[in-house]
């Protein structure tokens, strides 16, 4: 007996893809929109999603760790997910622009 998930698991295409978009600092904060798959599904992971965050701007504390949760409930259904933050993430910031050198 093995305490992890067959390898199998991990090379299906996903079941689904939603969005998740920030909508501003009034609340409601949040949107999902479901681009293809299953509508049912979708809409059950929408009202999870919007459970956790419909009430938090993107710089409380606890939207990170609800964010997260999002993650791996959307991991586990097999719909992959696209956050729009309204800001680019750390991943796609360009990088510090080298300091100038004095002219003479």
């Amino acid at each position: 007996m093995t305490n992890y998930a067959e390898a199998t698991t991990l090379n299906e295409p996903p079941r689904g893809h939603a969005r998740i978009v920030y909508l501003g600092s009034a609340a409601p904060h949040w949107e999902v929109y479901g681009d293809y798959g299953d509508q049912n599904m979708l809409e059950e992971f929408r009202a999870r999603t919007l459970a956790r965050l419909i009430l938090l701007p993107r710089n409380d504390p606890q939207f990170r760790r609800n964010q997260e949760r999002v993650n791996k409930d959307a991991e586990r259904e097999r719909i992959s997910i696209e956050w729009e933050l309204g800001y680019a993430v750390a991943a796609e910031a360009p990088a510090v622009a080298p300091a100038a050198t004095p002219s003479e």
